[in-house]
């Protein structure tokens, strides 16, 4: 696998704990569940030219598939694990079919969490290491102390948390270092700017964008709800439905058009704004196909003025998207 050398991706430090990975990640959820069927061939193309490109910031979690997620990326990247960072994450628990059976941030369940993720990833550590929701019923204090433990047996690099409040994340942070904090932020979940992005610049914590692309809808690519595949969840989210899509649509439609004037894709456009928000966030789009993973690629090298920023903001400020998020 050789990599490209004409212009690769910029490395940056994800918070102040010491980890750096590429200036895009790789969202690999929607290779294995969630966003229609999967192709495990073109998903290993996805891998491939991710690696050319100089991406080395990949995240998955155990319940992606479920299961299977981790195992396709322990898979796609056992040649290469000295070079690259994998991110997954623990404590929304699944069955073997598929139900769901809570959240569970217990001690022991940590553990047991840790290690079966280790063995579908065929790897001795995860470098990044989530808690995917936090459990309402035990105190963050004891989760936390026990994913600090798997840092000190060496299975576990940097910890991070997903989706918490400001208030969670500094007592989080007050039991052991937390590297990174996952939530959704886009140009149409904004929310993120209130609180919870200036509590992790203040703590010094890294924040990583998932579906920077507000779920693929700002690509454009969508135009009805009959363009989801069956089986895709998009289908049955309030934010793509009657009314709500048509309002929806009228922002993807704004993007568009500015887009075409800044000749890139609407793709580019939104992430290049996710991008724009500082150094210190660290997107992860997700894809199944290699012509899409390119083009956000696309997005490192898209400049924005004052001037384009300020017209985004005016397209979509915070609170813009019509339905709830799930």
């Amino acid at each position: 696998m050789t990599r490209n050398t004409e212009q690769p991706l910029e490395q940056v430090k994800l918070g102040s704990q010491g980890l750096t990975v590429s200036r895009l990640g790789l969202g690999c959820m929607g290779m294995s569940e969630f966003y229609g069927e999967a192709d495990d061939a073109e998903n290993l193309r996805v891998f491939e030219a991710a690696l050319d490109a100089g991406l080395n910031f990949f995240d998955t979690a155990d319940i992606y598939g479920p299961f299977t997620n981790e195992v396709l990326v322990g898979k796609a990247l056992r040649k290469v694990r000295g070079q690259v960072i994998i991110a997954s994450k623990f404590a929304i628990q699944r069955g073997p079919g598929g139900e769901r059976l809570g959240i569970s941030g217990r001690p022991e369940y940590v553990k047991s969490a840790v290690e079966a993720s280790l063995k579908r990833l065929k790897t001795d550590h995860i470098d990044l290491y989530y808690q995917h929701r936090v459990d309402p019923n035990v105190p963050i204090e004891e989760t936390v102390g026990a994913m600090s433990e798997l840092v000190q047996a060496g299975q576990v690099r940097f910890l991070g948390l997903s989706e918490a409040t400001p208030e969670q994340i500094r007592r989080a942070h007050a039991v052991h270092p937390i590297t990174a904090l996952q939530s959704e932020y886009s140009l149409w979940n904004r929310e993120p700017e209130e609180e919870v992005i200036p509590t992790v610049r203040e703590l010094g914590i890294g924040f990583v964008p998932y579906s920077p692309l507000g779920r693929g809808f700002l690509t454009g690519e969508i135009k009805s709800p009959d363009d989801f595949e069956e089986g895709d969840f998009r289908r049955h989210n309030p934010r793509f439905q009657g009314e709500n899509f048509q309002t929806n649509l009228k922002l993807v439609q704004a993007v568009q058009k500015m887009a075409l004037e800044k000749r890139i894709s609407a793709a580019q456009l939104a992430l290049a704004w996710v991008l724009a928000q500082g150094q210190d966030l660290v997107p992860i789009p997700g894809t199944k196909r290699v012509r899409y993973l390119r083009d956000n690629l696309g997005a490192v090298h898209a400049h924005l003025s004052a001037d384009d920023l300020g017209r985004l903001n005016e397209i979509a400020p915070v609170g813009v998207a019509a339905g709830a998020r799930y």
